[in-house]
């Protein structure tokens, strides 16, 4: 009976109402408890896939390194070999310039079966080495392996096609070569790589000796602009050849008849003429003789 009257003055309304609260608080403690250990392991998933991304990136790190290393020993080992080669290729083909002006020599090469192939390579080894001289490159090294390598192929060249059957064999079966020569010739700046200018010219004026020749090469696109370009060159060597190779298109009636009025037109006549004060006798002799030959470009009109 007393707790009956008495229960009623404690357990009002507010203190109920803060049991109903701290019953809320409790059960949001819970769910937060909850959330908190879900975020843990959230978290600990999440350092787990981090630690194996880091453990993952160090390893293509040490994977890039080593391929970093396997390259740069695949680039010395290509450059020793290159170097090799281009040394190997110096001294061969040195030896072959010189086998090559016997003639019994020259004809066994052309009976070879790889004679073609030859001559294609060495149209490409030629394009290769001039495309590889810099824009602003003064002076050559002489005696690097790599312009010896061009200077024996091109003299080669040369031999071959002082022979007639070498003439012959070039204008049917390596034209390539030819057309090759040509577009060096116009590829480099006056003044640079004279000696191999001068081979490739010789080359030419002696694959000329050929009528067949000396058709194919004065029917090139631009041939006749380019000797003209030729002859502004400072060396009286290349002047030389260029006008012996000149001479030899005008003393053809055949290849003149289809020349002459381009030749009119645009010979450079003051050049020619500054030519035959050359202190070279013999550049001096072959201008004066070429400026005769020429006069029969008055008769031609």
């Amino acid at each position: 009976m007393q707790l009956r009257d008495f229960l009623p003055k404690i357990l009002n309304g507010d203190i109920l109402w803060t049991f109903q609260k701290l019953d809320a608080v409790e059960s949001s403690m819970e769910k937060k408890e909850e959330e908190l250990e879900q975020l843990k392991m959230d978290c600990e998933h999440f350092r787990a896939r981090l630690e194996a991304a880091q453990a993952d990136c160090m390893r293509e790190k040490k994977e890039k390194l080593d391929l970093r290393q396997h390259l740069h020993e695949a680039k010395q080992q290509l450059l020793q070999q290159a170097e090799y080669c281009t040394e190997m290729g110096a001294a061969v083909c040195t030896l072959l310039w010189g086998v090559s002006s016997n003639e019994e020599a020259v004809k066994t090469i052309l009976g070879g079966s790889k004679a073609a192939k030859f001559f294609t390579i060495t149209a490409q080894t030629m394009e290769s080495f001039v495309k590889s001289l810099s824009e602003d490159m003064k002076q050559q090294d002489l005696d690097s392996d790599e312009n010896q390598f061009v200077l024996a192929l091109a003299g080669i060249v040369t031999n071959v096609a002082a022979l007639a059957g070498g003439r012959e064999f070039l204008v049917t079966s390596s034209r390539e070569l030819l057309d090759t020569m040509v577009q060096l010739l116009g590829d480099m700046k006056p003044g640079l790589c004279t000696k191999f200018k001068v081979l490739m010219l010789m080359s030419l004026y002696n694959v000329s000796i050929n009528l067949k020749g000396l058709k194919y090469i004065s029917e090139s696109p631009g041939f006749i602009p380019l000797l003209w370009w030729l002859l502004n060159d400072p060396d009286t060597e290349v002047c030389l050849h260029v006008l012996r190779l000149l001479q030899s298109m005008i003393l053809e009636p055949e290849v003149l008849a289809k020349s002459a009025s381009e030749m009119r037109d645009t010979l450079p006549f003051q050049r020619i003429i500054a030519l035959t004060k050359s202190r070279n006798a013999d550049l001096q002799a072959l201008a004066k003789e070429l400026l005769e030959d020429l006069k029969i470009l008055e008769y031609e009109a």
